[in-house]
C-alpha cells in the first residue's frame, strides 16, 4: 500500500499554518467549513482565533462547531454562540453551530464496525469541502484528540456525541449517553463516526494539527492540566490516519521528561485503537513518508 504524505515544520505561526496547507497542493472547493475547537470555559490550552485567523481567511472558510453533550459552556446553542462571542470566534469569522437546529443530518456508516448511521449537524450539508484544524493534546476518554476526533466527535450533534459515547447503544431507539461500553467499541465507534464524514466530502478534505501546548486534557476540559511537554511543530496531511499516526510517533520520539506522562493518557485509554480502526475501515493508512518544510 502506497505511503502518505505527511508533512511537518517546527515552526508554530500563523504563517506557518498557511504554509503547511499550501504544502498539499489542494485547493479546497466551494463553500469551506473550518473545523476548529472553540474551546471550553474555563480552558487555557485552546488555540485562540487569532492564531487561526489568517489560514481561515485564505480560503474564505466558515467556522464551524456543533454542540456538546455534556454540562458546561456549550451543551446549548444559547451558551456555545455566547461563549463563541466570549472566546473571539464570532469578531473575526462566520460561524456556524451546525446543530443549532433540528433535525440532525444523518450519515450511513457502511460496514462500519459499531455504528450504523452517524448524526452530524444539520448544516453539515450547506458546505462543500471540509478544512480540519487540530490542536493535538491528550484527552480525557480518547487518549488524545487530533484530526480523527475532529471529524467524529467534533461534527457529531449532541445526540451524534452520545451515540458515539455509548458505542451505538440505544434502548427503545433511545440513545443511553451515560451508557459506558468497553473502551475498544467507544474508539470504533469514533472510527466509524470519521469515515462517515469523510464519505460524505468525497475527498475534498484537508488537515493540518498543532502539536503544542501538550496536555494531557483536552480543549472540552474547563479544569485542564498544564502541558507537559515542549511544543513539537505543525503537520498536514491529506490522510487524517496518517496524520494521528505521525503525531503520536513524534510524542514517542521525543526526549521531552513529560513524554511519559502524555503517553500514559494515550495508553490507557487504548487511544491508538482508534487509528488502527479508521485504517482497518480503510479510511487512510498508517504508513507516511515525513517529509520537512522549511
Amino acid at each position: 500500500m502506497e505511503k502518505a504524505k505527511v508533512y511537518f515544520t517546527k515552526e508554530i505561526t500563523p504563517e506557518a499554518v498557511i504554509k503547511m496547507y499550501k504544502a498539499l497542493g489542494k485547493e479546497l472547493p466551494g463553500k469551506v467549513a473550518v473545523k476548529v475547537h472553540s474551546g471550553e470555559k474555563g480552558n487555557q490550552n485552546y488555540l485562540r482565533p487569532e492564531f487561526m485567523r489568517p489560514m481561515v481567511e485564505a480560503v474564505n472558510g466558515t467556522i464551524v462547531e456543533c454542540n456538546t453533550a455534556y454540562d458546561g459552556a456549550r451543551n446549548s446553542t444559547k451558551k456555545h454562540r455566547q461563549l463563541m462571542e466570549e472566546h473571539g470566534w464570532s469578531k473575526y469569522f462566520k460561524v456556524d453551530l451546525m446543530d443549532a437546529e433540528k433535525p440532525d443530518l444523518i450519515l450511513p456508516v457502511s460496514g462500519g464496525k459499531v455504528l450504523k448511521e452517524n448524526a452530524v449537524g444539520k448544516t453539515m450539508a450547506n458546505y462543500d469541502s471540509l478544512l480540519v484544524l487540530s490542536h493535538f493534546k491528550g484527552h480525557p476518554m480518547g487518549g488524545y484528540g487530533g484530526a480523527l476526533k475532529q471529524l467524529a466527535i467534533g461534527c457529531a450533534s449532541s445526540e451524534g456525541k452520545s451515540l458515539i459515547h455509548s458505542g451505538g447503544f440505544t434502548d427503545d431507539q433511545t440513545i443511553v449517553w451515560d451508557h459506558v461500553p468497553a473502551q475498544e467499541v467507544f474508539c470504533e465507534a469514533m472510527a466509524d463516526a470519521a469515515g462517515s464524514v469523510m464519505e460524505f466530502f468525497k475527498g475534498n478534505t484537508a488537515f493540518v494539527s498543532m502539536v503544542c501546548n501538550l496536555s494531557v486534557d483536552c480543549d472540552c476540559c474547563a479544569v485542564a492540566e498544564d502541558p507537559c511537554m515542549k511544543d513539537i511543530g505543525i503537520l498536514s496531511s491529506l490522510d487524517p490516519v496518517a496524520l494521528d499516526q505521525a503525531c503520536i510517533d513524534l510524542i514517542y520520539q521525543s526526549k521531552d521528561p513529560g513524554r511519559n506522562h502524555f503517553i500514559e493518557r494515550v495508553e490507557t485509554r487504548h487511544g491508538i485503537h482508534t487509528i488502527e480502526a479508521a485504517a482497518e475501515l480503510g479510511y487512510g493508512v498508517r504508513e507516511y513518508e515525513l517529509i520537512c518544510v522549511d
